[in-house]
């Protein structure tokens, strides 16, 4: 998720290049709700895992 981030914030910047403010923001928009979901997934997990006592795998 954090890759579909990067890439909605490449867009947004060619997009601001290119003087397509309304595509930019959107894809500024949309890098931002994406970046936080993926925070908040790997948020989730971590509790997950840490209340299930579980190591990690290497």
């Amino acid at each position: 998720m954090i890759g579909w981030a990067i890439t909605f914030l490449v867009v947004a910047l060619v997009a601001a290049l290119l003087g397509f403010g309304g595509i930019a923001g959107t894809a500024m928009e949309a890098a931002k709700i994406v970046f936080f979901v993926a925070i908040a997934l790997f948020l989730i997990s971590a509790v997950m895992g840490a209340v299930r006592g579980r190591s990690p795998r290497l």
